[in-house]
């Protein structure tokens, strides 16, 4: 039944929506919400650590990727000559070299600005060529 004021003669309905509640209830809302924003921490992953290796290698053969995606390498102190070499001959020389020396490191050093996909490749083709100990090179 709508609220009705006797104001003057007779009775009239009043059809004016009192507010005062409704912002009370969005003020308590607003409230919780930052007091418990600040409680909940943001999801996090995993990442794993990395350690030393239980042997390094001596000379391993390096395979550089500069920013424009160019691959060169540098066959180490007692790797396949590299200098040069075009990426299919580089590939075939690691792989025959991996074939002779089956504890053979190759050291993959990017370009920071490089895709990452990029990397995940030449390490994958480095895997199918037979090496067994591949990494990564950091600064």
């Amino acid at each position: 039944m709508p609220a009705v004021s006797s104001r003057g003669r007779g009775r009239r309905a009043m059809n004016e929506i009192n507010m005062v509640p409704f912002i009370d209830v969005m003020l308590v809302l607003l409230i919780i919400f930052m007091v418990t924003a600040t409680v909940i921490t943001p999801g996090s992953i995993n990442i794993p650590r990395a350690g030393q290796s239980s042997k390094a290698p001596d000379h391993p053969v390096t395979v550089m990727i500069d920013a424009s995606g160019a691959i060169r390498a540098d066959g180490g102190k007692n790797g396949p000559d590299l200098k040069n070499a075009s990426e299919g001959d580089i590939f075939a020389a690691i792989a025959s070299a991996a074939k002779s020396n089956p504890d053979l490191a190759v050291m993959v050093a990017a370009d920071k600005d490089i895709a990452y996909q990029k990397v995940i490749d030449i390490t994958s083709r480095l895997r199918q060529a037979g090496v067994g100990r591949v990494g990564l090179a950091v600064k």
